[in-house]
């Protein structure tokens, strides 16, 4: 049986000194191991380096990479989210950092499990995941207070909601795309919540993955970990239909517009769809 068509998207925010090798290593993979077709979409998010001129430089070798380029700052969410529209070119959509955490073959792993659940995420939290470089303690005790937090929220049973390592079927990016609304790194939250919300399966597998240097999220751990915190609450009142209607018109729109600016975090677009 083939391999099925497969978009891969990169939100990438100044990479110009990592985001090479990663991109040879994927081109050089797909054409050598993956029998579908395969588009590699690097989406520039207000990069202020040279990361479209290295993207351009290696999609001249690589036909089946390129890019989207947005000048202003959308965040790693809105990136993804822009990304997703082109959802119609391929069976399977899927995405992983531009730092090459995620190996090419951790996400065929993923793309052959993929008649199992709708949705198939990597985990670095499951037994049987293989760690070569963990992430900083602190790092990891933040991950798994955030991770108490969406649980009590949603009960996603989901160990790892942020891993940046997940395929779906084109289906699923179709059907949840209107409710996909967070541009922050709470963005797989998200997009979990809401494909779960409208009924497909997540399967979630251990996964390979290298903690790299140079993390955005390290450097700005308290900020990134309380705007991911309000856009959690934020997803939680879009989902709670009944408390959403009624907040709505005390016109919270420029508080939260000032707090996210507060936090140059990138503030959450507008829900089309908010109903379960």
């Amino acid at each position: 049986m083939p391999d099925p068509s497969l978009l891969l998207l990169i939100p990438a925010y100044n990479e110009e000194a990592r985001i090479e090798p990663v991109l040879r290593e994927y081109g050089l993979y797909f054409r050598d191991n993956f029998q579908g077709r395969f588009e590699l979409v690097v989406v520039l998010n207000g990069c202020r380096d040279n990361t479209r001129g290295v993207v351009e430089r290696v999609a001249k070798e690589f036909p089946s990479i390129s890019l989207l380029d947005f000048p202003a700052p959308i965040g790693k969410g809105g990136a993804l989210i822009e990304g997703l529209k082109l959802a119609s070119k391929a069976e399977i959509i899927g995405y992983v950092d531009a730092d090459g955490a995620s190996p090419p073959h951790a996400v065929v792993d993923l793309v052959k499990r993929i008649g199992e659940a709708e949705c198939v995420i990597g985990s670095r939290w499951l037994c049987g995941a293989v760690l070569h470089q963990a992430q900083p303690l602190f790092r990891r005790l933040t991950s798994r207070c955030f991770h108490l937090i969406v649980e009590m929220f949603f009960w996603l049973h989901v160990k790892d909601t942020q891993c940046p390592c997940k395929v779906m079927k084109r289906e699923v990016v179709e059907k949840i795309l209107p409710s996909l609304c967070i541009a922050d790194l709470a963005f797989d939250v998200n997009l979990l919540v809401a494909a779960k919300q409208a009924g497909f399966k997540i399967l979630e597998v251990p996964t390979e993955w290298t903690d790299k240097l140079g993390s955005k999220v390290s450097s700005s751990l308290f900020r990134s970990s309380l705007t991911m915190f309000l856009s959690v609450l934020r997803i939680r009142m879009i989902y709670w239909p009944r408390v959403y209607k009624l907040l709505r018109p005390l016109g919270l729109g420029p508080l939260e517009a000032w707090v996210y600016k507060k936090l140059r975090a990138p503030k959450p677009r507008s829900v089309q769809n908010p109903e379960p």
